[in-house]
């Protein structure tokens, strides 16, 4: 039987996801809430929202971090390459059309929040993609995906 040796670094990066993730769905869901509901004088809608949408998408990815079933990973890797393409699309078009992106949890890719949500899914796609984590989510290499 092959053992894997998971490397320093990436118990790093996991141990760094299981802070950031439920750190940043609270974080971005309060500013959300509070853009929506509570700030007076609101009229353009987008960046709420878009920050709503980011809040979702790090909640899942939590949750699904924390399932180790083959569904779960999928998910992961699905709301994080969201969460990806979110931050990139966001983040350009914050930069060519500030006045219509707004404040979001994603403009100016993630400076608001140190660059973490440009860095954060990456960081999650190498750890769940690293062999030792997929098997943590699949049990047995037979039934892991193809790599």
């Amino acid at each position: 039987m092959r053992r894997f040796f998971t490397p320093p670094v990436i118990r790093a990066i996991g141990q760094i996801l299981a802070v950031s993730y439920p750190l940043l769905a609270l974080s971005a869901g309060a500013r959300s809430i509070y853009q929506l509901f509570f700030k007076p004088g609101v009229t353009d809608y987008l960046p709420p929202i878009l920050s709503a949408i980011a809040a979702t998408v790090y909640l899942i990815a939590t949750v699904a971090f924390v399932i180790r079933k083959p569904w779960a990973w999928w998910v992961s890797v699905a709301a994080l390459s969201f969460e990806m393409a979110g931050v990139l699309l966001v983040g350009t078009l914050s930069l060519l059309m500030p006045e219509v992106i707004g404040r979001t949890v994603w403009h100016d890719f993630g400076i608001d929040y140190g660059f973490l949500p440009l860095i954060q899914p990456l960081l999650g796609l190498i750890w769940l993609f690293w062999p030792e984590n997929r098997r943590l989510f699949f049990g047995s290499a037979s039934q892991s995906p193809a790599r």
